[in-house]
């Protein structure tokens, strides 16, 4: 009963009450393990790691704005007390955070909020290295487009239809549609991986996260140096985006290819050289391939994803199977890439190969997934961080997607792709 008259009360003074989810079989005391930040545009994530299962709830408090979120059955410790400082001036949504004992056996959280936001709260079940996490993900009202984020960024105005003709006027002439092969090519870069997802890390303690952001980031820059390209970074942090959030951006900014950057892993360390895959309709080309790719698909278990959140694209990307087309250009783009990834690397295999990779499966753009190299080898991973290295590496898929495209000019597109 005081629990049911203090949330009344609240509500009375004009607080906005969210649905919250409770954990199971939570007992007496609960130990939160490690607190985490990944501040970025698209959103900011704070992670609590916990031992056990807790009960939360949480309220969306107004001017100014606020969350507030209670714990309970968690005492107070000292990895709670580092998490403040774990709050920069550069976060697009976080103010500050306070934290401290509300009453026995509650732990309050008060996030200070920059202005709106349509905040997340979920929990993960332990995966991988971790335990249990509470995750609040903190999302502008107005999600960030990524295509208009890139026209702006280019000096581009975004597409307006013309008014319709005033009744009795005639329709107006179409302009002359201009030589398609002059129009900008728009490849999206996905680094693999990021925020609460490392990757494979190497025996060195390299993080697969941080290898693929700086190789993607050099190949950016040269891909927009070249003229009638341009490049999209899925994340250009280290934060975590969904798989499918991945093949999102990639439709949203219409791209003409889409390029994941991986560093491989396996349990032998004298695995060795790079890999290109694509898609498969079937079944996957190796046993090694499928194991890659299941091991990749789960990055969405350890990154961390709200299965609370209905996805209608996701629905509808996995059973489009019109893909036969697609995928032939991305076996063209994948043979052209790993024939100059042979000139700088050992190939772990001869040919592209195919297996279920979830982030390649746009069903209108060709897509491949680049492993640079084996980071569980100790030769490789330090070959990986090395920056000159890194450099040649970009220099190598950038030409492979030149000679592609020399040899399979872009194309007007036959439709816009679809955004909703």
């Amino acid at each position: 009963m005081p629990r049911r008259r203090e949330v009344l009360k609240l509500a009375a003074a004009s607080l906005t009450l969210l649905v919250s989810r409770v954990g199971a079989g939570a007992t007496a005391t609960s130990s939160i393990l490690a607190v985490r930040v990944w501040p970025a545009r698209d959103y900011t994530r704070v992670t609590l790691e916990h031992d056990q299962d807790i009960k939360y709830s949480h309220l969306l408090v107004k001017d100014p704005d606020r969350l507030v979120l209670d714990l309970e059955g968690v005492e107070f410790n000292s990895v709670l007390q580092t998490l403040p400082s774990k709050i920069i001036d550069a976060d697009p949504y976080i103010k500050l955070i306070r934290a401290g004992r509300n009453k026995p056996g509650v732990v309050r959280l008060v996030i200070e909020l920059k202005g709106e936001v349509k905040p997340q709260v979920f929990s993960l079940k332990p995966v991988g290295e971790y335990g249990h996490r509470l995750v609040l993900d903190l999302y502008p009202v107005e999600p960030v487009d990524p295509l208009m984020a890139l026209l702006e960024k280019s000096g581009e105005a975004p597409p307006q239809a013309q008014p319709a003709p005033k009744p009795g006027e005639a329709a107006p002439d179409k302009p002359e549609r201009k030589p398609e092969i002059a129009r900008l090519v728009t490849i999206v870069l996905d680094p693999g991986h990021g925020g609460e997802d490392p990757g494979a890390v190497g025996r060195g303690g390299s993080y697969e996260k941080n290898v693929t952001l700086s190789v993607a980031r050099r190949l950016k820059e040269k891909i927009d140096a070249t003229p009638s390209m341009r490049s999209v970074l899925t994340r250009d942090g280290d934060y975590f985006i969904p798989l499918q959030q991945r093949v999102q951006k990639a439709r949203r900014v219409q791209a003409d290819l889409f390029v994941s950057v991986h560093a491989d892993a396996f349990v032998k360390v004298t695995a060795r050289g790079s890999s290109v895959f694509v898609l498969s309709e079937t079944g996957a080309s190796s046993s090694a391939a499928r194991w890659l790719a299941n091991k990749e698909n789960s990055a969405d278990l350890v990154g961390g994803v709200n299965l609370g959140v209905k996805d209608p694209y996701l629905a509808r990307t996995l059973l489009d199977l019109s893909q036969t087309a697609t995928i032939n250009d991305s076996l063209k783009l994948g043979k052209d890439v790993l024939g100059e990834l042979g000139r700088i690397n050992t190939l772990h295999k001869g040919q592209v190969e195919q297996a279920g990779f979830a982030v390649l499966k746009a069903p209108d753009i060709p897509s491949i997934l680049i492993e640079t190299a084996f980071i569980s080898n100790p030769e490789e991973e330090a070959r990986l961080n090395d920056e000159a290295y890194q450099d040649r590496m970009a220099d190598a898929i950038l030409k492979g997607i030149r000679r592609y495209f020399a040899k399979n000019p872009p194309l007007a597109k036959s439709k816009l792709a679809r955004l909703d």
